[in-house]
């Protein structure tokens, strides 16, 4: 995982911004086009629709900040249900292949992000703390993968920088309370598939959260948010939660 910093963290909200104004003007030339009647009953089924708005909050997300596997993603769900909508000769049975599509998807997402690893090793290192496992990343990062199973992990890096968290018909919980955030930013990319992560975080962290939700949810429930301790570290979660979901907390 890159980091950003200075004048290259912007760029990609910039074609964001464009890419979302572009998005902006279709709809609006499609509206004007069908209060015309120059759209037919088919194309507006299709671009009007549930299906349509997740593939374009997919395409923003190609243009995001290292966010372009979650909009891969949000993209392939939104084709999925389009797809009857466009030819109608596929039969009501097309649904049929939802799950199996689903569980295809998973594995492939789980050998492309073991393979879009940065090149750093994880050694870390571990002590039971309580009801949670100590762990310290000399190199700052996590890779933290449950799949049919869960983890409870106290983040003790006094140099964090971010990583990934997978959690597929699991659950995973990270407590930052007594770790330190590396300067600049510093992102997580989450994907949270039948399956949530939880984080317990300072409250005078810079957060921002920016998790694409898809029939599921990502919260930020900290109460007691205090003024950040050092305004030149942030903390941004990204990812997806798909059917899954997962929350932000401070004590």
């Amino acid at each position: 995982m890159e980091r950003c910093n200075g004048n290259n963290d912007h760029r990609p909200n910039s074609v964001r911004k464009v890419v979302f104004g572009l998005i902006i003007i279709a709809l609006g030339a499609l509206l004007l086009a069908d209060n015309f009647e120059g759209l037919s009953e088919h194309i507006r089924s299709v671009v009007f629709s549930l299906p349509m708005l997740i593939v374009a909050i997919g395409i923003l997300n190609l243009f995001g900040r290292r966010s372009y596997l979650t909009g891969l993603i949000i993209i392939m769900i939104g084709v999925f249900f389009l797809i009857p909508k466009i030819f109608f000769n596929i039969t009501p049975d097309f649904t049929r292949l939802f799950w199996p599509a689903i569980l295809i998807a998973i594995g492939v997402l789980i050998i492309v992000r073991r393979g879009m690893g940065h090149d750093h090793d994880h050694h870390h290192f571990h002590k039971h703390f309580h009801n949670y496992t100590a762990t310290d990343t000399p190199d700052g990062y996590i890779d933290e993968v449950n799949i049919f199973g869960g983890s409870k992990l106290k983040i003790v890096s006094q140099n964090f920088k971010g990583g990934r968290i997978t959690s597929i018909f699991g659950g995973t919980e990270l407590d930052f309370t007594h770790a330190q955030l590396s300067e600049g930013n510093n992102v997580i990319d989450i994907v949270c598939m039948f399956g949530g992560a939880s984080m317990i975080l300072p409250a005078d962290w810079h957060v921002r959260s920016e998790v694409v939700s898809i029939l599921g949810g990502f919260a930020d429930k900290r109460m007691n948010i205090a003024n950040p301790a050092a305004k030149d570290r942030e903390l941004v979660i990204k990812g997806v939660a798909i059917f899954g979901g997962g929350e932000i907390k401070s004590i």
